[in-house]
């Protein structure tokens, strides 16, 4: 009779997991702009603390007045990467030309070093080369706008931003009541944990952006490619998409260099240096700079973003980090999921060591001490 109810509460809690799932993949127009007002609360915090502390503004002209200064700069920053994007996208013509003149010479070259008859390969009407061209150049807006949808619905993010800043005292007070059995100091330890964790990565995050921004823009400015400065920091700014953003940020400048260059090895410098700096972010500059701001293992952290991205797509991708991190408080702060906070967090020194080292040290103290007994 035990074995069939726990056999029972099993199924139960598999269909429960499931039932989550798939309402969180069905709500994500609801759940998306939610997710992306909390995070954006945090950065925005602290300019809504300083209206009021120092220029001692009621609350409701320090939110409204915070959130128009966050959202203007936002607004200037696509602006700049839209009219930049458009005069790339309006440039297509001659970077077509470029680009199909240096496929053919390519292609005559293999030719005649490997005594290969290329003018079907060139007249293959099949191929269309520049069409293909023509076509990806077009939609490089239409795809970045679209990456761009993670902003969710511009109406709906401001006000749901506004109540978060606005209501946090009785958000507070509803963590109170949620969690009746702990005291307001166990809450407001939890609480104060999840926002300096949001603000710490999200500062470590602007940190990685502005290095890898600086190191993208000296390495085009060095090869001479056009507007080095837009698609070093641009580049830059898709960090936000992991893997992905990277990805894009070095093929517009690839392509610049392919289109505007005489060699193509300026094409390849740009696609090698871009793969050394991004080795450089992913191995020792984020490490070290938020690896310390979210205690999460590598594991987690890449199987995190795997989910949320099959979840919610590139948004989901975007917010998989900070949210996990923010799971791992409540699990660590919630009687009974400690373990699941656990197996989140960062391994010591001494669970990643094997056993053959362990039994060294401990054959090595032995061996000492026989030692010492025998001087004795």
């Amino acid at each position: 009779m035990t074995s069939k109810i726990s056999i029972s509460n099993r199924a139960m809690g598999l269909f429960a997991i499931i039932a989550i799932v798939f309402s969180l993949y069905i709500l994500k127009p609801l759940i998306m702009p939610l997710l992306f007002a909390m995070i954006l609360g945090v950065m925005i915090f602290p300019v809504q603390q300083f209206f009021e502390r120092r220029w001692k503004c009621s609350r409701i002209f320090a939110t409204i007045f915070s959130i128009i200064i966050i959202f203007s700069i936002t607004a200037i920053l696509f602006l700049i990467i839209f009219i930049q994007l458009q005069g790339f996208v309006n440039s297509g013509e001659d970077y077509v030309i470029r680009i199909t003149e240096l496929y053919e010479n390519i292609v005559n070259y293999m030719g005649d070093a490997f005594n290969i008859s290329n003018s079907k390969v060139i007249n293959n009407k099949d191929i269309k080369f520049d069409q293909l061209l023509k076509g990806n150049l077009g939609r490089v807006t239409v795809f970045i706008s679209e990456s761009g949808s993670f902003m969710s619905d511009l109406i709906l993010v401001p006000i749901y931003l506004f109540f978060f800043l606005y209501y946090r005292r009785f958000l507070r007070t509803f963590a109170y009541k949620v969690f009746k059995n702990k005291t307001q100091s166990f809450v407001n330890t939890m609480i104060n944990k999840i926002y300096n964790v949001q603000k710490n990565y999200l500062a470590g995050l602007l940190k990685v952006m502005l290095i890898v921004g600086v190191l993208n823009t000296i390495t085009l400015f060095v090869l001479g490619i056009e507007n080095a400065f837009f698609f070093g920091f641009f580049a830059a700014l898709l960090l936000l998409i992991p893997y992905i953003g990277v990805i894009i940020g070095a093929l517009l400048p690839t392509i610049v260099a392919l289109a505007t260059k005489d060699s193509i090895w300026y094409a390849f410098a740009v696609m090698g240096v871009f793969g050394f700096i991004q080795f450089l972010e992913g191995n020792f500059i984020t490490p070290k700079i938020t690896g310390s701001k979210v205690s999460m293992n590598s594991f987690i952290a890449i199987f995190s973003l795997i989910a949320f991205a099959m979840l919610w797509g590139i948004s989901g991708m975007i917010v998989a980090l900070p949210i996990t991190a923010s799971l791992k408080i409540i699990f660590d702060h919630t009687p009974g999921y400690e373990a699941y906070g656990f197996v989140m967090g960062e391994p010591v020194d001494a669970l990643l060591q094997s056993k053959a080292k362990q039994r060294l040290k401990v054959w090595k103290t032995l061996r000492q001490e026989k030692a010492n007994s025998r001087k004795s």
